[in-house]
């Protein structure tokens, strides 16, 4: 599309958009929507990988043009925390989600990492031993310290129907596994047929989805935040071909990645990334749309998915729209959602995260709902703010706490899906495409 064509359809949609109290940057949109025309053709070919020089930086082309490296020298900090590595393996650890689209996402949720973990052996089996010691290793040596508290990891998946420590699983959920089961490195389920014992080196067989997760604070700026690590662990066999542990390899067209130094390791598992993989991985984001467009309804995480399949799939003019929303004050909201539960983290029993800290990012919270909101939606939140303040200054309130939890974080989603709802719909072309995604996941066949 010529610039002339863009600037045409860019003004209807500023105009629209100015009707509902969407303010658009129109010289920005245009220049965005220049870039990645030119970054999407330019990825068609083998040189779809972009090093930033400056910041030691790399990703897919379309994707750095939403990533901001102000912020780099945290990022970094966080993943010396997650980040696994080890004897026998090599790593390429990326930034994902909202922390690697900084340029656009003004508000971001947590700090989520997604890291390429390739391990050498002559067979599948060692390096699923491997993996496990590394994984294992790892967290038993970041545990706590003064800027981090390891919550919980997720290794294999559950063959039967259970109850874990109180809680009902379901056949082929993720094993999630707490301090003290990894330690052990047993986890008791009580199924119908009676208890039965998982091991950690056993279920590394079948490793699933891999997942480790702390609360870190940042000393300097003040703030909590929930760090992710989601590891895609790959088998280097001694024929050179590289074979996913959880049979699938992860694409890589929503990955920062943090270290230049890893491209040859990058490279090396990349190219056996599907050639289908960017529509697979555009499928797999409206599976995740149908579900918060029905059955999880959450129109801020549909929006953020909406805007990478808008920009990968060609869609260019809705995704500059979905982009400036990530913009407005109101969706610090989705901040606010994510960071209520961060709190309920950073106080369990044991916890190293000093809670002046958790207090000080309550108050932060009650502080931005009150810059965000007014009337009866800001008096009602930041009541339920307060109410889940005052628990922090009781160590023993803690279902007192999960209950506040619940209770302010409905609120928030309640907020943010009737602030993304109606911006969203604003846009016809975004309206229609919702109300197929709703129809379409309307008998969970999508799910």
């Amino acid at each position: 599309m010529a610039e002339t064509d863009h600037t045409t359809e860019l003004r209807t949609i500023i105009e629209s958009a100015e009707r509902l109290g969407v303010e658009m940057d129109e010289a920005e949109s245009l220049r965005w929507l220049t870039a990645i025309a030119a970054e999407s053709a330019d990825a068609a070919d083998a040189a779809d990988v972009l090093v930033d020089v400056d910041s030691g930086t790399y990703g897919y082309r379309p994707t750095m043009l939403d990533f901001s490296p102000h912020d780099i020298a945290r990022f970094r900090r966080i993943g010396e925390i997650v980040e696994v590595t080890g004897e026998g393996a090599e790593s390429a650890l990326a930034l994902s989600g909202s922390a690697a689209q900084s340029k656009i996402q003004t508000y971001p949720g947590d700090a989520d990492f997604f890291q390429r973990l390739n391990i050498a052996t002559d067979t599948r089996e060692e390096a699923c031993a491997v993996m496990a010691r590394l994984m294992r290793d790892h967290v038993l040596t970041h545990v706590q310290g003064p800027t981090f508290q390891f919550l919980e990891a997720k290794l294999g998946s559950h063959e039967v129907d259970g109850v874990v420590r109180g809680a009902e699983v379901r056949k082929g959920s993720p094993i999630s596994w707490t301090l003290a089961e990894i330690r052990a490195g047993v986890q008791v389920v009580d199924t119908a047929d009676g208890p039965r014992e998982l091991r950690w080196d056993e279920v590394a067989l079948d490793p699933g989805w891999c997942k480790l997760d702390w609360v870190v604070t940042d000393p300097d700026r003040g703030g909590l935040s929930n760090a992710s690590n989601v590891i895609d662990v790959t088998w280097d066999a001694p024929d050179g071909t590289i074979t996913p542990l959880d049979g699938y390899l992860d694409a890589y067209f929503q990955e920062v990645y943090l270290d230049a130094g890893s491209v040859p390791t990058f490279a090396k598992v990349a190219k056996f990334v599907s050639d289908d993989a960017l529509d697979e991985y555009v499928a797999a984001l409206e599976g995740e749309v149908r579900k918060y467009l029905t059955y999880q309804l959450n129109y801020g995480k549909a929006a953020k998915r909406m805007y990478n399949i808008f920009r990968l799939s060609g869609r260019h003019m809705d995704a500059a729209f979905v982009r400036e929303l990530f913009d407005e004050p109101a969706t610090t909201l989705y901040q606010v959602w994510s960071l209520i539960s961060t709190l309920d983290n950073a106080v369990h029993e044991g916890s190293s995260i000093p809670i002046a800290e958790v207090k000080d990012q309550a108050d932060a919270l009650v502080l931005q709902v009150v810059q965000t909101l007014d009337g009866d939606a800001e008096s009602e939140l930041v009541a339920a703010l307060l109410r889940l303040r005052r628990t922090l200054d009781d160590p023993d309130a803690a279902d007192a706490r999960s209950a506040e939890v619940v209770a302010a974080r409905t609120q928030v989603v309640n907020l943010v899906n009737t602030f993304y709802r109606e911006r969203l719909e604003l846009m016809p072309s975004i309206k229609e495409y919702m109300e197929r995604m709703q129809a379409e996941g309307g008998d969970g066949s999508h799910l």
